[in-house]
């Protein structure tokens, strides 16, 4: 079902300098409500729990699920490449008060427990939790859910550029 091959992603990941605060913002885009982590476990558990003469929508759900973990892959080398070779403190985002107290700077786990990668985290840093991921079996009320999902990860996306 998941074919990996050695690393060549669909689309380039280009990073020209290094950017901690903007790999902190990109978490958000992993683990966060909107992330791309919810919306692949919301495809993968809700086509594993299709049941009845259903084969089409459950093969459309996998397929989709397991497309999103590209995004989660894509997302990840972006942040890590965003975390090589930056410096460990933000001397810029420092001598702005107000970024620097509604940013804080760079996420230190990313120095300390990850040496430099991205997590399975929103941006501050909250662990994901699957509070959000909807199965309901439900075949109308899961569309609806998933069509609300990539709403808002188009808003996030949006934000992000921004």
């Amino acid at each position: 079902m998941f074919y990996h091959d050695g690393g060549k992603l669909q689309y380039q990941v280009k990073v020209t300098q290094p950017n901690p605060v903007f790999a902190r913002a990109l978490q958000q885009a992993i683990g966060g409500i909107e992330g791309e982590i919810r919306v692949c476990l919301q495809y993968l558990f809700q086509a594993w729990g299709a049941r009845g003469p259903s084969k089409k929508y459950r093969d459309m759900l996998l397929n989709t699920g397991t497309e999103e973990i590209a995004h989660i892959e894509m997302l990840s080398t972006a942040v890590a490449m965003n975390l090589e070779g930056a410096p460990l403190e933000m001397e810029e985002a420092a001598k702005d008060p107000i970024v620097f107290a509604k940013l804080g700077g760079m996420n230190l786990r990313h120095v300390l427990s990850t040496c430099m990668a991205a997590m399975p985290v929103d941006a501050e840093g909250v662990p994901f939790d699957c509070s959000h991921v909807y199965a309901s079996g439900n075949r109308a009320a899961d569309m609806l859910a998933n069509a609300t999902a990539e709403s808002a990860g188009r808003m996030l996306a949006v934000q992000l550029y921004k």
